[in-house]
């Protein structure tokens, strides 16, 4: 049993004499939509922690691979020179 204050349950049954629905049924959709909601809020901050872990990682790499990406480019350079010659 569920004991709700007398002013929300007023307004629960406007809202199904309204819809034709029962309370029941107005109930089991609000809690599923909570449930669902809450689902969504902590996926949301599993993912939120996630990039903000990855983040410094990334630019550990992404640091690297421009050091990488600047020697090779010089190489090349250094190669075309020595090819226009």
């Amino acid at each position: 049993m569920i004991s709700l204050p007398e002013n929300l349950l007023a307004e629960v049954d406007d809202v199904v004499t309204l819809e034709n629905r029962n309370r029941s049924e107005f109930i089991r959709e609000a809690i599923n939509s909570v449930l669902h909601e809450r689902r969504k809020r902590g996926i949301r901050e599993q993912m939120r922690k996630g990039y903000e872990e990855m983040a410094q990682l990334n630019l550990a790499i992404a640091r690297e691979l421009f050091l990488a990406e600047e020697e090779v480019q010089v190489v090349y350079e250094d190669s075309n020179v020595e090819c226009q010659r």
